[in-house]
């Protein structure tokens, strides 16, 4: 059976592991959105699959419960797993000009993460701090991206090379071509996250 007919739409599953991740760890909306910034009335309509967040949105959410930011986004799986990025739904922002696959996502027997990118000609997008001590890894396979770290001057990463770099501050990740850029990104989270299921 196809992977995507076998799982519910990502808008369900965000609300599912939202909801329960609220309930094991005893916190009603006013609890999540102190945490989070994110308005109480936007949670609740999450919850209610009313409302399909955005990027930023699942960032700050994951950022101010501790968890992976794919966490919210993991349906259940089988302990081996083969997955085809054609059939993951990706997130799509930047006026669906930066796309992003979550092709593993963190377990508790690994505390990192693996994501699928693919950057159009002349986009680039900000990314807040993640919690402390997390890390990001990526290997670029096509194109040339350029990474900014804070307002420090940017690192220009062409194919077939790689980066590493603290994400516990502000980065951008652009491509200033006419080419479009792909790499694999795996985020490591220094302290295990607390996962949503």
């Amino acid at each position: 059976m196809d992977k995507s007919e076998s799982q519910p739409p990502i808008i369900d599953i965000i609300a599912e592991n939202l909801k329960n991740l609220r309930q094991e760890k005893k916190l009603s909306l006013d609890n999540v959105s102190e945490l989070t910034g994110v308005s109480k009335s936007m949670l609740g309509q999450i919850e209610r699959c009313e409302s399909s967040p955005t990027i930023s949105t699942l960032w700050k959410i994951a950022t101010g419960l501790h968890i992976s930011f794919t966490a919210l986004m993991e349906a259940p799986r089988a302990e081996a797993t083969v997955v085809h990025k054609d059939d993951l739904k990706p997130i799509i922002i930047e006026d669906g000009h930066f796309r992003l696959y979550p092709m593993f996502s963190c377990s508790k027997s690994r505390n990192f993460e693996i994501l699928y990118i693919e950057i159009d000609p002349h986009t680039e997008s900000y990314s807040l701090p993640h919690d402390p001590g997390t890390e990001e890894f990526i290997t670029v396979y096509s194109g040339v991206m350029e990474i900014q770290l804070g307002d420090a001057a940017g690192h220009v990463i062409p194919s077939g090379a790689s980066i590493s770099f603290k994400a516990d501050q502000p980065h951008t990740y652009k491509n200033t071509t006419d080419h479009p850029v792909r790499l694999s990104m795996v985020i490591f989270y220094k302290y295990m996250p607390v996962l949503a299921v």
